[in-house]
């Protein structure tokens, strides 16, 4: 359900959602082996992507309708986005096909999200009765912004890659996302690790300064042998 490869040139791990037949909706065992081979790759940089003609259909529907209990179901999925938000590498969330409910909610987690031409986007829950909720109402806004948030949380309507990139959800329109992860992995490990931290520190409001003079002074020191 879950594969996890080296790239052949060694710089980036990919991580491949592998049920195509269902549009590699999750379950619980599967967000449990997503988030190991996320947090447990060596690589500096790890690529996200869906196997077949989805990136992501969000969580699987006959799960979810059998759920004893939901808050613990939305709480594995929460944990499992944070594990992929914090982790050592910088996650590049490759979206080619559908993305729809805890699909854009795991794309939100990453630090990169970079779209094919034949990418879409959509917060669907609403549409029957739920809505996303695995991070998804605080990384949405975070992202794109609260109007822009709520428009696309509230309508359920579609984005292409087009205009998924022009509200800001993701930074490119690449025919291969695959570029965008080796390229990336073509800078220095240690400074992709200490941007990450401190982005991510600073876009949750935390004072950055006082870590990022720490940072650029013990990579200035690796660097340059002081």
């Amino acid at each position: 359900m879950i594969r996890s490869e080296r790239a052949d040139d060694g710089e980036y791990r990919t991580v491949t959602l592998d049920r195509p037949d269902a549009r590699n909706a999750l379950t619980p065992e599967a967000l449990d082996a997503l988030e190991a081979a996320v947090v447990d790759a060596d690589e500096p940089v790890v690529l996200l992507r869906g196997a077949g003609s989805a990136f992501c259909a969000g969580a699987d529907l006959s799960v979810v309708e059998d759920l004893e209990d939901p808050a613990a179901f939305a709480g594995h999925g929460q944990r499992v986005a944070e594990s992929i938000e914090t982790a050592d590498a910088v996650v590049v969330a490759g979206v080619d096909g559908a993305a729809r409910g805890g699909g854009v909610e795991l794309a939100l987690a990453c630090d990169l999200r970079v779209a094919t031409p034949d990418a879409t986007f959509a917060e669907t829950g609403v549409s029957f009765g739920l809505f996303g909720a695995w991070g998804g109402t605080a990384r949405l806004p975070r992202v794109v912004g609260e109007g822009v948030a709520l428009d696309v949380a509230c309508s359920a309507r579609v984005l292409d890659a087009e205009e998924a990139h022009d509200v800001g959800l993701v930074s490119r329109v690449v025919p291969d996302p695959a570029a965008v992860a080796r390229e990336v992995a073509g800078n220095d490990p240690d400074a992709l690790a200490a941007v990450k931290r401190l982005v991510r520190r600073g876009a949750r409001g935390a004072e950055t300064e006082p870590a990022e003079r720490d940072a650029f002074a013990r990579l200035h020191g690796d660097q340059f042998g002081e």
